[in-house]
């Protein structure tokens, strides 16, 4: 680690995706920068989050095949065992290798690590707590608040690590639950219900709004509701979580929808209801920084309200994702060091949910664009009707592209199945280039893929399908 005696050109406080990517960029730039962090390089993202689970996620699909798929393939196999604890340990290593892949970026960048909890306590003056308490200072001409979010608990619990558990315990233990209630069926709890139910264990999704996936398109929710009840999943929607209570190695989840009262009982039960900013406890309030909610609000150069002070990622409350978070640091590194940058469209970001089937989108649904008085025009093509897909024996599921009906601009795109999240950067970079769906038809896709749905649905917004 660094000598904390040397000043900088940017300081960044906290090193996930958006701080460590902020720092290259800077470097790149001929700034002299640093990050602190006050646990580890990769954030939450590369160390128990978007990386694990996806390692995760990993052996979940290949025994969703061997389950659900041997037959169709003619494969039988007698006696087979799933160990969980060897997922998870293939996750950490699959973590630990891109961690040690930062640490070689910082090197490269010769950008300063400092682990430590940093706490700005007067312009570019930041004050440093190393864990054994001793304190340092560093300076720098800019500073940049990358600090994340913390999850969102339900009001009187208290995540035990062992029956109440965040996404952080649930990433980490190896042992299955035999049975787990999860809260909330946005990205973390329906990828943990796919995990976890593909491995065996009965599975209850709660989610207080109507449906499950509530900030995506309805179509998409509805075509999730019944995969997941093929797969055996349990599902309440609507239903708001009275309490959670532990007894007896088991713990009891107390639902209300409407007029009526559930218990659920379950070996253990996953919160995954939100995030809030983790500002607190930074020293911005006392240097006047203007904040909402514990949101630190940033202009499109990701400029605070106090001059020198910068913040990017899910501190800002702007789309807690972690590549939302790269490209907000990348701006805010651009703008620091007055090269030229570009102005984030946070509306039109891609979305990606790795459950089973996958879920993918960006801008607009179909509903929200009326809403806006917008004349829409909808094409939709089924992976049924896809080579590939059938190919690869998983073709549940479907695209959705949203136009305005009179110039064809792209509005929005909505994908439910099989490898979807690969599919979002043709859709998004045609956005962002300002294309017409008739120019993504006319685009030639390698045969056989699954890109070709979006040619697909692109060309019956165009003018008519080919296929179907």
């Amino acid at each position: 680690m660094s000598d904390a005696s040397k000043s900088y050109d940017v300081l960044v406080i906290g090193a996930g995706p958006a701080g460590y990517v902020c720092a290259i960029r800077a470097a790149q730039l001929g700034q002299r920068a640093a990050v602190v962090d006050r646990e580890w390089l990769g954030g939450v993202c590369l160390n128990v989050g978007c990386i694990p689970s996806k390692a995760l996620l990993r052996n979940a699909e290949v025994i969703h095949t061997v389950r659900h798929r041997g037959k169709e393939f003619g494969f039988e196999a007698q006696g087979l065992t799933f160990d969980y604890a060897a997922a998870v340990k293939r996750s950490r290593q699959a973590s630990a290798r891109l961690v040690k892949g930062v640490e070689f970026l910082m090197r490269k960048n010769k950008i300063d690590v400092h682990l430590g909890t940093a706490r700005v306590v007067a312009p570019g003056q930041v004050e440093l707590t190393s864990a054994d308490g001793k304190p340092s200072r560093l300076a720098a001409r800019n500073i940049v608040i990358a600090t994340g979010a913390r999850p969102v608990m339900i009001p009187g619990t208290t995540a035990d690590g062992r029956r109440v558990l965040t996404y952080r315990e649930a990433i980490l233990q190896e042992s299955l639950p035999s049975s787990v209630v999860i809260v909330g069926a946005g990205p973390i709890g329906l990828e943990f219900a796919t995990i976890w139910n593909s491995y065996g264990s009965q599975v209850t999704v709660v989610e207080m709004l109507p449906r499950l996936a509530p900030l995506e398109d309805e179509e998409v929710s509805a075509e999730l509701g019944k995969a997941f009840a093929k797969l055996g999943i349990q599902v309440r929607t609507g239903a708001r979580v009275e309490a959670i209570q532990s007894e007896a190695g088991r713990v009891k989840v107390n639902l209300a929808a409407g007029d009526k009262r559930e218990t659920l009982e379950a070996e253990q039960v996953l919160v995954a209801i939100g995030f809030r900013p983790a500002s607190d406890n930074v020293g911005l309030e006392a240097l006047g920084v203007q904040m909402e909610k514990g949101r630190v609000l940033v202009d499109e150069r990701m400029a605070t309200t106090v001059a020198g002070i910068w913040a990017i990622g899910d501190v800002t409350g702007k789309l807690m994702l972690a590549h939302v978070g790269s490209a907000m640091g990348i701006v805010c590194a651009e703008n620091i060091a007055g090269h030229p940058s570009v102005t984030l469209d946070y509306e039109m970001m891609p979305r990606a949910i790795y459950s089973q089937p996958q879920v993918a989108a960006f801008g607009l649904t179909e509903a929200q664009a009326k809403a806006r008085g917008l004349d829409v025009k909808v094409g939709r093509f089924p992976f049924q009707a896809n080579g590939k897909a059938l190919g690869l024996g998983d073709y549940t599921g479907w695209v959705k592209i949203i136009s305005e009906a009179r110039y064809g601009e792209i509005l929005g795109a909505h994908m439910i199945g099989p490898e979807v999240t690969e599919l979002l950067p043709e859709l998004t970079l045609a956005q962002r280039m300002e294309l017409t769906a008739e120019e993504i038809a006319r685009n030639v896709h390698a045969h056989p893929t699954l890109s070709e749905v979006l040619m697909e649905a692109a060309h019956g917004l165009a003018g008519g399908y080919i296929h179907i």
